[in-house]
């Protein structure tokens, strides 16, 4: 099984849609969406994710199911050191850099900055939204922290959403604590994060990285990287 995940398009937040260049980033997208063998689409039911679909729905005839839990992961927490309360995924490395816990996949969302926004109970949400997912797929997940194999398959599944929310399904998927993705990692708009499985042992899978943020479809087109998210200059050799 292939699990492709895509961040929406060039965001216009006010409007909780696409600006010109998200649209024309969708569009290009839309081409490279149209040649995978998919399964099944899933989406967020926030509006630049919906809207970034779209033209690759049009394009491919899917249809797309829309999983509420799929949204982006926008909980806020508090943030002492600025007297402010800030999203989750968006506090500073100085916060983050020093502190075991927030490295450890079981404690990150025990720490007290975390448990202000009751950051545990909606990740959680999240985990069981997506392995009730899977769970349909032919993959269940064991107390082990990998995936019995119900049902062998190599379908492509493929989620249109945003970082921080894909970033948390990631570090569920792979067993990394989520702040080590969302203070290490970016995703430009219109990127592609590929996990697939791995069944080395016959009944039970677990699913690595294959592709992270690949955006090659806008290099190819002449379409430079949004730097939506980011924080310095965007490399695009």
């Amino acid at each position: 099984m292939k699990l492709i995940f895509i961040r929406h398009g060039d965001p216009d937040y006010e409007k909780d849609s696409l600006t010109e260049k998200g649209w024309r980033e969708a569009e290009i997208l839309a081409k490279r969406v149209a040649k995978w063998d998919i399964k099944q689409i899933y989406c967020s039911p926030l509006g630049r994710a919906k809207d970034t679909c779209s033209v690759s729905l049009k394009e491919t005839g899917k249809e797309a199911i829309t999983c509420d839990w799929l949204k982006e992961f926008y909980y806020r927490i508090w943030d002492e050191q600025v007297n402010e309360w800030t999203i989750a995924w968006d506090f500073y490395p100085r916060d983050f850099n020093y502190r075991d816990d927030f490295h450890d996949k079981d404690q990150w969302y025990e720490t007290d900055i975390m448990k202000s926004g009751n950051i545990k109970e909606h990740a959680l949400e999240v985990f069981a939204g997506f392995d009730e997912l899977l769970e349909k797929h032919g993959y269940k997940r064991n107390d082990k922290g990998f995936y019995d194999v119900l049902e062998h398959n190599d379908d492509n599944i493929v989620f249109f959403c945003h970082f921080g929310v894909t970033a948390l399904i990631m570090s569920h998927l792979i067993g990394v604590a989520a702040p080590v993705i969302w203070q290490g990692m970016m995703m430009a708009p219109t990127s592609i994060t590929v996990l697939g499985s791995e069944e080395r042992i016959p009944g039970e899978a677990s699913f690595r990285v294959q592709t992270f943020a690949d955006s090659r479809h806008l290099l190819e087109a002449g379409e430079p990287i949004s730097q939506s998210g980011y924080f310095t200059e965007i490399f695009e050799g």
